[in-house]
């Protein structure tokens, strides 16, 4: 099981999944609604859009804007059930257990706060 940092380091090589970043308008929502809003939006977003064993739309459930953590998902690639195949093993099929959850949560939060300390908005 690879940590938080290893992963970051690895997904920061890809040129797809380094490509996403935060805007101002993301930094500012995320400064509006505090830490623990953002998680919660991380915590809902990860069970009701990739928890699932069976999502109907799977590969086109993160939109690519509209909210911070849909873009950490996609920089993260935890935005669908084949990316979380094919970037950790996590086989489609079966519902993520909590940990799996909790686990892809901290990621997306580690992302977004990485992002936003290494941005000059």
């Amino acid at each position: 099981m690879q940590t938080v940092d290893e992963a970051l380091s690895k997904l920061s090589r890809s040129k797809f999944r380094s490509s996403f970043s935060l805007n101002g308008k993301d930094i500012a929502y995320i400064k509006r609604i505090g830490g623990e809003t953002l998680r919660r939006h991380c915590e809902d977003f990860v069970r009701e859009r990739l928890a699932p064993a069976f999502i109907p739309n799977d590969g086109k459930q993160t939109p690519f804007r509209g909210h911070p953590v849909f873009k950490a998902q996609h920089a993260c690639a935890c935005c669908c059930r084949g990316c979380l195949e094919k970037w950790y093993r996590v086989p489609k099929g079966r519902a993520l257990t909590a940990d799996e959850q909790q686990r892809i949560v901290r990621l997306l939060l580690a992302w977004i706060e990485r992002n936003m300390n290494n941005t000059d908005l």
